[in-house]
């Protein structure tokens, strides 16, 4: 009598399968990741798999074509949808940007308060203690500050 080694076959084969699914799906992920094009060719390529296998995945095949069609609306854009910024996120950005904007404008306005405040007393500081130059003839125009 012959043993039935049909359970092992199809066994090996639901692994085969669910190996080959995983190398897929790993593949579509490290191509969106990288911001490369998704396509049937790339991902068929990176998983080393066939094209027409990919067709014949339902979900696979979705998934290349809701990615493909994202990269064809956005050419320009090689980040990955999961990185790309949100409207919220921008708004709170500008929002941030715009208040150190404003803090770092008034403490300008304060260091050049202090400035001319600093340099009005280190002019009236030599106005007031310059003596008279020795040999200077004539008389001569002098600003008196506080003293």
């Amino acid at each position: 009598m012959r043993a039935d080694n049909s359970r092992h076959i199809v066994d090996a084969a639901r692994l085969r399968s669910e190996y080959t699914r995983a190398k897929a799906i790993q593949a579509l992920r490290t191509l969106d990741a990288a911001g490369e094009p998704v396509t049937f060719e790339t991902v068929a390529k990176q998983a080393g798999v066939s094209r027409s296998w990919l067709y014949a995945q339902p979900d696979l095949r979705a998934e290349i074509e809701r990615l493909r069609a994202t990269h064809r609306r956005e050419p320009r854009s090689p980040v990955p949808a999961r990185q790309r910024t949100s409207d919220a996120s921008l708004l709170r950005r500008l929002e941030a940007a715009n208040a150190r904007i404003r803090r770092l404008t008034e403490e300008n306005e304060q260091l050049r308060g202090q400035l001319a405040h600093a340099l009005g007393e280190r002019r009236a500081a030599t106005t007031c203690a310059s003596p008279p130059r020795a040999g200077a003839s004539g008389p001569r125009s002098v600003t008196v500050g506080p003293c």
